[in-house]
């Protein structure tokens, strides 16, 4: 049974990222390597580039879904497409400290799911949406093919996003975010021993945070790789009015 964790959420409401390109950019001059959790920290690599995919997501994600002003948000580009990111500073921190963190339970394959809640001026959840990770078994592949077909695949993810608001519901207004982490249940009992920034905690998920009133689910896009696979789908409650 995975256990939910979450960060201490932020409350903006007067909002108007700044990405890494780490894994995509550095790799580069090892296009002719081959990537083992031998002979590189295997770990690593997927979890550079599943957090630099996630930041970005979480980003588009409370664009599309107007979770704050869209003053806030500026284009940039991303695998090869235009996509939103804020300008806001407190919120960015916010992001950032979180994948920071979520970092080295992706590392270790602890992850089973990332989910970013949008709650409702209750905080009862209006929608989950769930990154349901799991990466494969030892592979060793080429880093140019690693670099070609990662970022085809991340493309398509974020595409099915800045869609998204095609088949969900408008939410209602106020609605604020938290980041649950759903780890796996050896992970949970080391949650102390991994905390990597000070002051910024795990902490046990809200069971209303876990929980939706009659929710529907819509998929959005399955990605198979060769050193990860995921799926995308949203848990929207089917009654949102207050």
């Amino acid at each position: 049974m995975d256990k939910a964790m979450l960060f201490k959420s932020i409350d903006i409401h007067n909002i108007a990222v700044v990405f890494a390109d780490c894994i995509l950019q550095n790799q580069c001059d090892r296009s002719m390597t081959t990537l083992t959790r031998q002979d590189l920290n295997f770990g690593q690599v997927v979890a550079d580039i599943l957090c630099e995919f996630l930041e970005v997501a979480i980003h588009l994600i409370l664009y599309v879904r107007e979770v704050y002003p869209s003053g806030i948000f500026q284009k940039r580009k991303k695998y090869n497409v235009p996509v939103q990111m804020s300008c806001h500073p407190e919120l960015n921190q916010y992001i950032q400290d979180t994948l920071h963190c979520v970092k080295p339970l992706i590392e270790k394959n602890d992850v089973e799911k990332v989910v970013l809640v949008i709650m409702d001026k209750e905080h009862h959840p209006v929608e989950r949406f769930v990154f349901e990770i799991s990466q494969p078994p030892l592979l060793s592949i080429s880093s140019d093919t690693l670099l070609s077909h990662m970022e085809q695949l991340l493309r398509a993810v974020i595409l099915k996003i800045s869609v998204c608001d095609a088949v969900l519901d408008n939410n209602p207004p106020g609605c604020t975010f938290t980041v649950l982490v759903h780890t796996r249940e050896a992970a949970t009992r080391n949650m102390e021993k991994i905390q990597v920034i000070k002051d910024f905690p795990w902490i046990v998920a809200d069971e209303q945070e876990l929980h939706m009133r009659e929710p529907r689910l819509i998929p959005l896009k399955t990605m198979t790789s060769d050193i990860v696979k995921m799926q995308l789908y949203v848990e929207e409650r089917a009654q949102k009015a207050s």
